[in-house]
């Protein structure tokens, strides 16, 4: 008998903490969704940023940091063409790289 009710018991503690962990997760997205719109703005800004770090080397802009980010350029020449359009530049400012 002892064991059905710690069954029931463990069952029922379970739900509670399945609700809790849901409403939890409403709250959270009603709270942020306000917010949501400046939070991508700012991440974009960001990556922008780095972005410019990355490549400043090959654009003829001294970087100090040029050893570091070498290596990340690869992984990010996919987003470089969507970078340099949203920065105003029609073609790609490098010359020996051509994405457009």
């Amino acid at each position: 008998m002892n064991d059905d009710h710690d069954k029931l018991h463990g069952s029922r503690l379970e739900r509670v903490g399945a609700w809790l962990s849901q409403a939890r997760f409403f709250a959270e997205e009603i709270y942020s969704a306000r917010y949501r719109g400046a939070i991508a703005r700012a991440r974009r800004d960001e990556d922008d940023l780095f972005m410019l770090l990355v490549f400043s080397e090959m654009m003829g802009v001294p970087n100090p940091a040029a050893y570091y980010t070498l290596e990340l350029q690869p992984l990010l020449l996919e987003r470089f063409h969507a970078w340099h359009r949203r920065m105003g530049m029609e073609r790609s400012p490098l010359d020996h790289f051509r994405c457009c």
